[in-house]
């Protein structure tokens, strides 16, 4: 699959994908918490979607992926919108000679792609080497409800005229783990082509990653279920973090 048709099905797939809201998370957070500076670092940046929000609303921002394929669509569409993004291809665990931001910004519950306590860790400590004293971390989950109750034994699906797909999901491996078995259907003149993607991924109980955000070097200031700063519960779906490197 090149990367123009993965980009389209990606894109499609998170059409109805909460990015205003992920936005105002970002800026409000930036006003109650950061003193001054706007540069930011995001991180698992994807097609670029997110990143291209933060630069129009004025920060100076460098996106970080593990796919270059993804990154040559967010280059492209960052040229559409006329906006300047400083790219780099890196590992979230492994990020290096990228600079020292202000704010470090992990969204689109790309972390839950990490899949072990040890490889998260990696990732705090890797964002908090490219953080200033007192730069701030910001990043969401899913819940461990939603992966185990919502997710789990459910299947998905989408029936477009020129895109359709079906949406498995399945027990993972490992302890609040789950495998998206995904399948999409494009057309392609008077014939459907089929192309196949599976992704893991895995949450932690809220309680592990504000331990593990101590242990790295940061203050977690905010745990929140929604965009609207309510406490989470047991049946609370995305869980977003502000911590604070110290």
């Amino acid at each position: 699959m090149s990367y123009q048709q993965f980009a389209y099905l990606y894109d499609e797939l998170m059409e109805d994908a909460p990015y205003a809201e992920w936005l105002n998370f970002v800026k409000t957070s930036a006003f109650n918490h950061l003193e001054d500076g706007k540069r930011f670092l995001d991180v698992g940046c994807g097609t670029g979607s997110m990143t291209i929000l933060l630069a129009k609303e004025g920060f100076d921002v460098t996106g970080v992926d593990l796919s270059t394929d993804m990154l040559m669509v967010a280059k492209e569409k960052a040229e559409l919108e006329k906006v300047n993004l400083n790219l780099f291809q890196q590992d979230m665990r492994e990020l290096e000679g990228l600079g020292v931001f202000d704010c470090v910004t992990i969204l689109c519950d790309s972390l839950n792609y990490i899949l072990t306590e040890e490889d998260v860790k990696r990732t705090f400590l890797s964002a908090g080497n490219h953080l200033k004293t007192g730069g701030l971390l910001l990043f969401d989950v899913h819940s461990i409800h939603k992966i185990n109750e919502i997710f789990i034994g459910q299947t998905f699906g989408s029936n477009d005229e020129k895109l359709s797909y079906i949406w498995q999901c399945y027990q993972g491996e490992l302890e609040n783990s789950v495998e998206h078995d995904l399948s999409f259907f494009m057309q392609n003149g008077d014939r459907y082509d089929r192309y196949d993607e599976l992704h893991t991924q895995r949450t932690f109980a809220i309680e592990d990653y504000c331990n593990w955000l101590r242990e790295c070097g940061f203050e977690h200031l905010e745990v929140s279920a929604d965009f609207k700063g309510t406490e989470p519960t047991e049946e609370s779906e995305r869980i977003l973090f502000v911590a604070r490197k110290k």
